[in-house]
């Protein structure tokens, strides 16, 4: 134990100007055996500085300046949500894949996804970082799995002592990765587009968490069209109460009102994706199917055993029977009657689906039956279980967010 000076939060203590009968003299451990201390029984940074309120950048925000604390609350926010959309889709994306064993459970234990889905992350900043341990923490992929290219893999050994492979060629991530995660600056974009372009093959599914950069300029960099782009709108302001400023991403998506409040169906919420991205999630996951030559009946069949459980709690309740995805819901009239028994689904462009109207976006508007039967997917894969009539779509507002993005509805056909 050593002497120190200890500040405390007296009164005539809260501005820069600190009097000097306000210190006290006391025994006391230094503030960095304390620190020290603390960070051997596994505590973070945040949680040693959570009370002390001097030490939060809040403490020193002049009034005026007060609004715009909002903005870290919406990073943090943007953040969480943009993971926990990413986990959904691969999971979503790996239990399709699982057709020869017959397990299409959404909710995967990380022995059972351990092989199959490789995911391919180019950026190893903050982002790429924090999608990483997603993934790792609850994607249930393993880390031989997850392959990161960063300019810098030296500061990556985190992950690397984990199994993670980490270097430096983005050409080579691509071509050998299932799903590949954009996490780069916008800045860099152009650069490493042309890096990877000639990579870049069917049924790679580009995902870029870039929001800078719009979908139409990436379609046009990489001259490719399986692309996913998720675009969010924030509603409101304060934002403190749902998502928090202090805590990890992985604590808050552990947190069953975080991933209701993220749920795709939600478009009501402070920090909401466009209902264009739940669409494309689907898309996507037919083109998987195709790739997969899968005929059409047989991925429609897969489709409708992971969305819509046997025992289904809101069919129970409302006793009525499970919607069922047909052919039709994705491709126009005169496709389907094109289609014979062995024929695959086309390959979708997936640019296309977030830009324009298609079968799927107008099923999605118009049945709210289908919007909760989504909800609790959503939430059932992160293991939440919602309570009767909990968290589930209201009518209107799907709709409201669906073509808020999209205002032209064109019926579609094949991929183009």
């Amino acid at each position: 134990m050593t002497t120190s000076l200890v500040w405390t939060e007296l009164p005539g203590f809260q501005n820069r100007r600190w009097p000097v009968e306000n210190l006290k003299l006391v025994k006391k451990e230094s503030s960095r055996e304390a620190m020290v201390k603390g960070l051997s029984r596994g505590a973070t940074m945040s949680d040693i500085m959570v009370n002390l309120k001097s030490f939060q950048s809040e403490h020193a925000v002049e009034e005026s300046e007060q609004p715009l604390l909002c903005l870290r609350s919406r990073c943090k926010g943007m953040m969480v949500n943009a993971c926990a959309h990413a986990v959904f889709f691969c999971k979503l994306l790996y239990t399709l894949r699982q057709k020869e064993s017959g397990k299409v459970s959404l909710i995967a234990s990380k022995e059972s996804m351990g092989e199959g889905l490789k995911v391919g992350i180019i950026g190893g900043g903050h982002i790429g970082k924090q999608l990483a341990r997603a993934l790792l923490e609850l994607g249930g992929i393993s880390a031989q799995n997850i392959h990161i290219s960063t300019r810098r893999p030296e500061t990556l050994s985190e992950f690397q002592q984990l199994g993670v492979e980490c270097f430096y060629d983005n050409g080579q991530l691509v071509a050998w990765a299932d799903i590949v995660f954009l996490c780069c600056l916008p800045s860099h974009l152009q650069l490493i587009c042309s890096g990877i372009r000639a990579a870049v093959r069917e049924p790679c599914i580009m995902y870029s968490l870039v929001t800078a950069v719009p979908l139409p300029r990436l379609k046009q960099l990489l001259s490719y069209s399986a692309i996913l782009r998720p675009q969010y709108q924030c509603t409101n302001r304060n934002l403190e109460n749902v998502w928090g400023t202090n805590g990890t991403i992985i604590a808050a998506l552990q947190d069953p009102i975080v991933i209701q409040a993220t749920c795709p169906c939600s478009p009501k919420e402070k920090i909401a994706v466009t209902g264009k991205w739940l669409e494309a999630v689907f898309y996507a996951a037919l083109n998987s199917c195709m790739w997969r030559h899968l005929p059409h009946q047989r991925a429609l069949k897969l489709l409708n055993d992971v969305c819509f459980p046997e025992h289904c709690p809101i069919c129970a309740e409302q006793k009525t029977s499970c919607p069922r995805f047909l052919c039709g819901n994705f491709v126009n009239q005169t496709f389907v009657s094109s289609l014979t028994q062995e024929d695959t689904f086309p390959w979708f462009d997936l640019t296309t689906v977030q830009m324009k109207g298609s079968p799927f976006s107008q099923l999605l508007a118009r049945s709210v039956l289908l919007q909760n039967h989504l909800t609790l997917l959503y939430c059932t894969s992160f293991g939440v279980l919602l309570a009767k009539s909990g968290g589930m779509a209201s009518s209107g507002l799907w709709e409201q967010n669906v073509f808020s993005f999209c205002r032209s509805r064109s019926q579609y056909g094949a991929g183009s």
